[in-house]
């Protein structure tokens, strides 16, 4: 089928926390949706059967809880019975963003995926209900090709958004498309929780995912094109990304994803918005991956010789490490109960430094959730102290195999390569307990190769 997402620059408010009237709110994000409308015909006219587009790309961000009530839309939640905004935008008030959306999917016979605020009143005798009498959703969309509004999903699992509430259950939001079966959809942050992303995948067999983010990237591990195509690969689906564009916030990096093959979009350098379109497979089974190549055992021999560990942290967690040194070796770094093991052999011998570190235990910095990591990174500099650093440029190629003795079956393989582009593994999968990663010769220069497992009964 054809995908099209839309990374959008988002028109922001000057001063989010003042508050305005409904009708320049509805001026502000107007001029958002108006390059959407534009967006929606691109995307038909090059064949695209349904477009998402990014979280926070109507109204913005950093607004109080008061200051973006006027820029909320009513939306009944999905279970109400079928409605088409377009086609009935009289029966219900305040839902003129939803119309315009729902009359571009009908327009341009397409369907259409999109993130606004949502409000919905709520009775006292609600003991959830908060003081001003409603809540307040940071919301995705999902049109048919007719206009009529599929499904919502509220955000389960918010990242400082104070104007926000969580819903009182989590959402399984999934709709149906004649082209590519069932599609599940979440929002920016839920990927890293069981709740609902892999919960959903999982109960519905789901193989399309659509995910409007926001995302801010994090180099070493957590770059938005790394991690998202880690996810396609882990849990076997498609995934179509829509981030938005913000190069000074750390935003940008959007792609459509498949296990084995990606278009990506990552510009920290311009601005302006970019539509990505590309036909990709429907998957429609379990996808098998190759273990056919058993990583080999660390010898006990040349142990005595082995390099120094030293700590450094990334990502805000503190990792120990050990030097990648010399143009092949074998190596182990251990903490708590996870042991990372790294065979390696540098086609060139570059003055790099790369380090193989390894973490397990509670990541506390925006954000709580349990993390097991064995990951091979460029450091910064030639010094101990810049490993862990964000790098986004390499010039070393490297033949690797890299394996861990993970206590979670949740393990993202990461694979980053100079300029934050994407490469894939040759192998990878289960072995005798243990996760393996092997590559001969990435594209261009590593980045990071990792194992960024998520134990997810621990967080």
């Amino acid at each position: 089928y054809v995908a099209a997402v839309y990374e959008h620059e988002s028109i922001l408010s000057p001063s989010p926390a003042a508050l305005v009237e409904r009708r320049s709110a509805l001026e502000l994000m107007g001029r958002n949706l108006d390059v959407y409308e534009q967006q929606v015909l691109a995307a038909a006219r090059q064949g695209a059967q349904i477009i998402v587009f990014p979280e926070d790309g109507i109204h913005g961000f950093n607004f109080t809880r008061s200051s973006i009530y006027p820029y909320l839309d009513f939306v009944p939640h999905s279970h109400s019975g079928k409605w088409n905004p377009c086609r009935e935008p009289y029966l219900f008030n305040d839902t003129e963003v939803v119309q315009r959306l729902s009359c571009m999917a009908l327009k341009n016979k397409i369907f259409l995926v999109a993130n606004l605020g949502t409000k919905q009143p709520c009775e006292r005798t609600d003991p959830r209900c908060p003081a001003d009498g409603r809540y307040q959703f940071n919301t995705n969309v999902a049109f048919a090709a007719d206009g009529t509004l599929l499904a919502t999903y509220r955000k389960h699992n918010l990242y400082f958004e104070y104007a926000f509430d969580t819903p009182p259950e989590p959402d399984y939001a999934s709709f149906d498309t004649p082209f590519a079966g069932k599609f599940g959809m979440f929002t920016c942050f839920d990927i890293l929780f069981f709740e609902p992303a892999v919960n959903l995948i999982r109960q519905y067999n789901l193989k399309q995912i659509v995910y409007p983010t926001a995302w801010m990237n994090q180099l070493p591990l957590l770059s938005a094109v790394e991690f998202q195509q880690a996810f396609a690969t882990a849990f076997n689906v498609n995934i179509l990304a829509a981030n938005i564009h913000h190069p000074t916030l750390g935003m940008t990096g959007s792609g459509i994803y498949t296990p084995v093959k990606s278009f990506i979009y990552h510009n920290m350098e311009s601005y302006g918005g970019k539509l990505i379109v590309a036909e990709i497979p429907v998957i429609t089974t379990g996808y098998k991956t190759n273990l056919d190549k058993t990583p080999g055992r660390v010898s006990e021999k040349g142990k005595e010789q082995s390099p120094p560990y030293f700590y450094a942290e990334m990502m805000y967690d503190n990792f120990t490490f050990v030097p990648v040194w010399g143009e092949k070796g074998e190596l182990q770094v251990c903490a708590n109960t996870l042991c990372c093991y790294l065979n390696y052999q540098k086609a060139v011998l570059t003055d790099e430094l790369y380090a193989l570190g390894v973490f397990d235990g509670l990541h506390t910095v925006h954000g709580t959730y349990y993390v097991q990591a064995c990951a091979l990174v460029k450091c910064g500099g030639l010094s101990f102290s810049t490993c862990g650093q964000e790098v986004t440029d390499a010039t070393a190629l490297i033949d690797f195999q890299l394996w861990g003795n993970m206590s979670t079956p949740y393990i993202f393989p990461l694979l980053l390569t100079s300029g934050i582009t994407l490469d894939f593994a040759d192998h990878m999968g289960w072995k005798n307990n243990h996760y393996f990663l092997s590559k001969n010769r990435t594209s261009s220069g590593l980045l990071t190769a990792a194992l960024y497992g998520r134990w997810y009964e621990k967080d």
